[in-house]
């Protein structure tokens, strides 16, 4: 028994491209049966169609689902749901970007530990009662519209309200409340990558660029911002794709607006037709395909 685990213990010793196999084989398979294998039948699903009088699958090959895809609502459905992800990637960015950096370059000790747990801290909690939490604080009778009323500004939330487009009959009514829990619920995902980021730049960087007579704007724009572009890039992946796909937060913090992940849910549990809901589905995994790839060449991989 002691020869034969020795024996073996040399032979993957001597053989790194076997142990390396015997390694990564378990994650792969799993990884090609499970995934991959659920990909290729929700794709095989597409191509078939519900049949509008037994209700049943008809497994048929046809594109009828993919025509239906580019009917004027199911576009202004996925059109809806590209702009809202992109707004909230761009706020993220904006929010998450002087927090990152100031964790990054001027915390330090107990400061940046606690500024860690405060970026965490929401993560820790559910995300139902985060979500709910916020449905009370948007509501007409909640918390941010008595704090206004209490500072005499209640005009300025009936004002917001009756903007077209983003208002409604409440913040916890309207897609502006909609932005407002997506952008809280991916902020951290967005934060922490940056921070990243920021932390590898060496400051040595900084201080040549002082050196040679560049202004603070001229250093960030030149040498921050381009250096930590990998960092926003990965940040901009989470927020961007979980934005796309969430169909929670729209269906309680909003009105009626249909997005991508809400049409692909009735679609396949309450109408049951599983074709169509297949084929939609293909929208946000092609289009984060393609974000993916611009991300990739502003080496955002390198920074998650």
């Amino acid at each position: 028994m002691t020869t034969l685990a020795n024996r073996l213990s040399t032979q993957l010793y001597t053989r790194k491209g076997l142990l390396l196999t015997l390694l990564l084989a378990p994650p792969l398979l799993w990884f090609g049966v499970v995934y991959l294998g659920s990909l290729l039948a929700l794709l095989a699903n597409s191509f078939f169609r519900l049949d509008d009088f037994s209700g049943q699958v008809v497994r048929e090959v046809g594109f009828q689902n993919f025509i239906e895809i580019f009917a004027p609502a199911n576009l202004d459905v996925a059109i809806r749901s590209i702009t809202m992800a992109t707004l909230v990637t761009l706020a993220c960015v904006a929010i998450g970007f002087p927090i990152a950096y100031y964790m990054a370059r001027y915390a330090r000790g107990p400061q940046k530990a606690l500024l860690y747990v405060a970026v965490m801290l929401p993560l820790w909690s559910s995300y139902l009662v985060r979500l709910y939490a916020w449905k009370l604080l948007l509501a007409k009778e909640g918390a941010i519209s008595w704090t206004l009323q209490s500072l005499n500004m209640q005009w300025l939330l009936d004002a917001l309200l009756a903007t077209p487009v983003i208002g409604g009959n409440s913040l916890s009514f309207s897609p502006m409340g909609t932005f407002i829990v997506f952008v809280y619920m991916w902020l951290p995902f967005v934060i922490l990558p940056i921070q990243a980021a920021i932390e590898r730049i060496p400051g040595s960087f900084l201080e040549a660029s002082a050196d040679l007579g560049a202004s603070p704007q001229q250093t960030f724009s030149h040498v921050i911002w381009p250096l930590a572009m990998p960092g926003i890039a990965a940040g901009s992946i989470f927020s961007f794709s979980l934005t796309l796909g969430d169909y929670i937060i729209p269906q309680v913090i909003g009105n009626s607006t249909q997005y991508i992940g809400q049409v692909v849910y009735r679609q396949q549990g309450v109408a049951g037709n599983v074709p169509f809901a297949a084929a939609f589905s293909l929208v946000p995994i092609v289009i984060i395909g393609v974000y993916l790839w611009l991300a990739k060449r502003k080496g955002a991989f390198d920074a998650l």
